[in-house]
């Protein structure tokens, strides 16, 4: 992977493939462009798909900063000017949803079309407390045990039954770790969503245990003519669980087919 060199002199690993518009990819609190794997190829034959590996994540520097949804927000931007991207459609997943939201309200100039994955508007007690616990036992039990934990969170019942915890749920950088859950709980920008202009979809699974759909109702209620989707399976990681089911919604929507993007959603 080639990298950016940061303002801050860190090293930002990225990817970039295909032809046509700009579409940028953001992964969530693991940060690697590798979550999108199953669904960047075939989003690749329209878009210009941009991935990156986040700080502290992956084939990029991990320092031991002050780590921000701005920060990552931040990182996007620089990554986007490096390319010469001035404007780009943004997917954002889990804490990329966050670090999305963060740039159609910083900076709404640059985005095109708003996708929100399985994110939230700001940390409740559920959230914190799942949080604070997957921290928790990331300090007592070591990376290992939190990636098992976190895979049986993230990954649906059945393809758990059939496939074991995913091996690649696994933890480099335990401090740089801690650093980010910090920041996805601080982060609140739930008063300021009615501001977002993007045309926005927000898609969940039924069953996404670390956040439940009940976030996405309140992110289509405070977003100015978003739309919501709940798909009846996928778990946390649905794009990467059922990307044919994450992909018949948000490629039509990416494509502006609005029709299209509204066939079979549930709980729209």
């Amino acid at each position: 992977m080639p990298h950016l060199l940061l303002p801050g002199g860190h090293r930002l690993a990225y990817v970039v493939e295909g032809a046509g518009p700009p579409l940028v990819l953001i992964s969530g609190l693991g940060g690697k462009a590798a979550f999108w794997d199953r669904v960047a190829p075939r989003l690749a034959r329209r878009f210009t798909v941009i991935r990156h590996d986040q700080l502290g994540t992956g084939a990029s520097d991990a320092p031991l900063i002050d780590y921000s949804i701005d920060q990552m927000a931040g990182d996007v931007l620089a990554l986007m000017d490096a390319l010469g991207v001035e404007r780009a459609h943004v997917v954002g997943h889990s804490t990329g949803g966050a670090i999305a939201q963060t740039l159609a309200l910083d900076a709404p100039a640059r985005v095109g079309r708003l996708v929100l994955s399985a994110t939230w508007t700001r940390a409740d007690r559920y959230l914190r407390l799942l949080f604070e616990t997957r921290a928790e036992v990331l300090r007592r039990a070591g990376g290992a045990v939190y990636g098992q934990l976190s895979a049986l969170l993230a990954w649906p019942t059945g393809w758990l039954r059939e496939r074991g915890v995913a091996p690649e749920l696994t933890v480099t950088h335990p401090d740089v770790l801690l650093r980010r859950i910090d920041a996805l709980l601080r982060f609140d920008r739930v008063g300021e969503l009615g501001r977002i202009a993007a045309p926005t979809l927000v898609i969940v699974a039924r069953d996404d245990r670390i956040t439940p759909p009940y976030f996405s109702h309140a992110l289509g209620a405070l977003i100015p003519g978003a739309r919501v989707v709940v798909a009846p399976g996928g778990g946390h990681f649905l794009p990467r669980s059922a990307p044919r089911v994450f992909l018949h919604h948000v490629q039509p929507f990416l494509d502006g087919e609005e029709g299209r993007a509204r066939s079979g959603a549930a709980g729209s």
